[in-house]
């Protein structure tokens, strides 16, 4: 039986038959809200650290060296959630609730295995791997007092980030940007209560992110729990089923992989700029992942706006809907990007002195550092809008290989081989692998969605042709 136009089953988004236009602006528009308050969320702890007195630079340049397992950490709640999102988006266009519910209900359980997990191990091995990472002498105390209080908070980054996506893949876009507003806000008002009012400096950073993630989980579960959420969190479902959590975690690997291959790129660009710049380099690519964050996070705020419509729609079989969706999408993630860009190359002081001082010695050198590495980042929208059109579609390996592709096959062996073959600053070739892998990348992807989607296009056309 289908499923009668969602208006109930989509938070009133009705993903059969509204306008593309209008459910896209209606989805992705509290989305990219969502994930632009989700950058200061992540960026606001470095804003501060950055202005400490005296030990400003220093600090932020240690912290820095934490993101990459920061990411790592959020990267398992993609591999949960971010492919049992789609499922249950698919089942739900084909009218299989049930089907649906237990795949939140399985993700959940994962989610929280996950979360304890990490946390151990990286109570136990997180201070080597902070020293192999690229923290100096001078920086690894900032980086483990920042890092061993935020282990405390695993659970809830999993649950925060991994049950949300079950959210807006409903269509309930306003409750999703809510979830994270909640916690933006919270760390935004406690990072300087607890880094200046309290005088815990790097501490109290660390402090206010895990209390702020902690109330976004407890919104997150409480919301999926009620009546007011069409997919229920129920005890029933928890009881992990291989035949519906495998497949979530097999479609999750693709997000998964871009995540976790970020935080391998992070240590690559960390431990060759501690060899070819030293800390002020490491502390520039501390501001240049946070610009790329900004870059990025609103495009994946797109992305999950046309996500539910994408998914709905492909198991609905109404192909022509979801060929609508990407080309909106597509166009809107190019005009972000661009904007992006030309803000980097034309005005880079604006986003560095967010940071820090942009006279001072790490904003002269980041300057140079951000034009370089955000080079063609404008080319960046036809790439993600192509890679989770993929997922949105169920098409796991396409979409992980792509991940793969510009990450590890291109991006990691560029920034040890650049600065060994150009004839430019060594410290500058690093930074310059990223728009040389990006180039490479965005050609590949956008060839590849052009042949596989192209056939999904023809052999729908192909099954219309006898009722016409």
């Amino acid at each position: 039986m289908e499923q009668k136009a969602p208006s109930a089953a989509q938070g009133g988004a009705d993903l059969g038959s509204g306008s593309v236009g209008g459910l896209l602006f209606k989805l992705a528009l509290p989305a990219i809200v969502a994930q632009l308050i989700n950058v200061l969320y992540n960026m606001v702890d470095r804003m501060y650290i950055g202005h400490l007195p005296e030990i400003g630079e220093t600090a932020l340049t240690g912290v820095g060296v934490c993101f990459p397992l920061i990411t790592a950490i959020s990267a398992f709640a993609a591999l949960v959630a971010m492919g049992g999102a789609p499922r249950a988006s698919i089942f739900l266009g084909k009218g299989d609730k049930e089907t649906a519910e237990k795949i939140l209900g399985n993700c959940t359980t994962a989610l929280v295995v996950v979360g304890l997990v990490l946390t151990v191990v990286f109570y136990l091995f997180g201070y080597r791997l902070l020293e192999l990472f690229g923290a100096s002498p001078d920086t690894i105390g900032y980086s483990w007092e920042y890092f061993r209080i935020y282990l405390i908070g695993t659970i809830f980054v999993q649950m925060s980030l991994g049950l949300n996506a079950f959210i807006n893949a409903q269509g309930y876009a306003l409750v999703g940007m809510l979830t994270v507003i909640i916690g933006a806000v919270l760390n935004i008002i406690l990072d300087p209560v607890f880094m200046f009012g309290l005088g815990m400096g790097v501490s109290g950073a660390a402090l206010a992110t895990i209390i702020s993630q902690a109330v976004s989980a407890c919104f997150t579960v409480w919301f999926l729990s009620s009546k007011r959420s069409y997919l229920r969190l129920q005890v029933k479902n928890l009881r992990p089923v291989a035949r519906i959590l495998l497949p979530s975690i097999a479609l999750g690997l693709s997000p998964f992989v871009m995540q976790l291959t970020e935080s391998v790129i992070q240590i690559s660009f960390n431990t060759q700029l501690q060899i070819y710049g030293g800390d002020v380099a490491v502390g520039a690519m501390t501001i240049l992942s946070s610009v790329m964050q900004f870059s990025m996070l609103p495009l994946q705020g797109l992305t999950q706006g046309a996500q539910p419509i994408s998914s709905f729609n492909f198991g609905a079989g109404k192909i022509d809907r979801v060929v609508k969706t990407f080309r909106v999408l597509l166009i809107s993630c190019l005009v972000y990007a661009t904007a992006m860009w030309a803000v980097c190359e034309f005005a880079p002081q604006l986003i560095i002195g967010i940071f820090t001082p942009p006279d001072g010695t790490l904003g002269v050198y980041t300057r140079t550092a951000l034009r370089i590495y955000m080079g063609v980042s404008c080319l960046f929208g036809a790439q993600i809008a192509c890679q989770q059109t993929f997922v949105a579609l169920g098409k796991a390996g396409v979409s992980l290989f792509l991940a793969v592709l510009r990450k590890i096959i291109l991006l990691v062996p560029l920034i040890f081989i650049l600065p060994r073959v150009l004839p430019i600053p060594q410290d500058m070739a690093v930074f310059l692998s990223e728009p040389v892998a990006d180039t490479l990348a965005v050609i590949t992807t956008c060839t590849m969605f052009g042949v596989v989607f192209g056939k999904i296009v023809r052999d729908w056309k192909a099954k219309q042709k006898p009722q016409t």
